[in-house]
């Protein structure tokens, strides 16, 4: 669905207690520090020790106790490096959406965008199905309103790829509309499945479900008159940044006529009934 870097949420944690350290000039922080070793060696033990906890037994399994003894350090540790519990967890999906982020940047884009975006979708449904515990915390764990560095990489992600079928002339939507939609189907999707038991899960409803979306952000072939003018307004829209024939004022007009174009676009039942 280019590698990039992420910041987990809980760096602002270990910067507090470092100020703190210091301001107190408390010697026994000094000899805390050389008992733990390397700091970044800790966190990065603490991580994968939650993780891995989290995989076997769940939210519920991520106790204080039982991840400084997976992770070999004192419980201190963890809240010098976390603050809590809360604050471990969003480091874990910190982590897990790494993992997600260089897992699908090691794809290589074919020249089917629409292709590739199937292939996310998949990979997206395989991530949900492999690592539910994860995954529940990754896509609906979060505070309302707000959304971790990672999970506004993988989203960047997606969003290129529909930007990569917005070029290619197959785009029927506006993109922000036509990748949100792939996110909460794809979302959806996967938390349906999570909370089927397998032995009853419908093989196809992935499937079925991927390609519905799919259906109702794309056309058959790259814009054209058989099209009309909303899927070239969203043609053109994309490729408008590679072009400096415009003034930035004249590109600004472009873009928002080109916006009200690509937003009267049919419904996919409006554009079957066309047919």
């Amino acid at each position: 669905m280019e590698t990039e870097d992420v910041i987990a949420p809980d760096g602002s944690h270990g910067a507090s207690h470092d100020a703190s350290g210091e301001a107190n000039g408390d010697a026994s922080g000094e000899a805390n520090g050389d008992r733990d070793g390397n700091r970044d060696g800790n966190r990065d033990r603490i991580v994968a020790a939650a993780a891995r906890l989290l995989s076997d037994g769940g939210p519920g399994a991520v106790s204080t106790r039982a991840v400084s003894s997976a992770a070999g350090v004192q419980p201190p540790t963890i809240y010098r490096l976390f603050g809590d519990k809360q604050g471990l967890l969003d480091a874990v999906v910190a982590y897990g959406f790494t993992e997600y982020v260089n897992s699908k940047a090691a794809e290589e884009p074919t020249d089917d965008p629409v292709e590739d975006l199937r292939a996310g979708w998949d990979q997206h449904i395989g991530l949900g199905l492999a690592n539910p515990a994860l995954y529940s915390l990754m896509y609906g764990g979060h505070r309302p309103g707000m959304s971790s560095p990672a999970a506004v990489t993988a989203f960047g992600i997606l969003a290129r790829l529909i930007r990569r079928i917005a070029e290619a002339g197959r785009l029927a939507i506006p993109e922000e509309r036509a990748a949100a939609l792939i996110h909460a189907a794809g979302c959806g999707t996967t938390f349906t499945l999570i909370a089927t038991p397998e032995d009853r899960r419908d093989p196809e409803l992935s499937r079925t479900a991927r390609e519905a979306a799919i259906a109702a952000i794309t056309t058959d072939a790259p814009a054209g008159t058989d099209h009309g003018p909303v899927a070239a307004a969203v043609t053109l829209r994309a490729a408008l940044p590679r072009t400096d024939a415009l003034t930035a004022s004249e590109r600004g007009l472009l873009r928002e006529w080109l916006d009200r174009i690509a937003d009267s676009a049919p419904t996919a039942d409006e554009r079957a009934e066309a047919l």
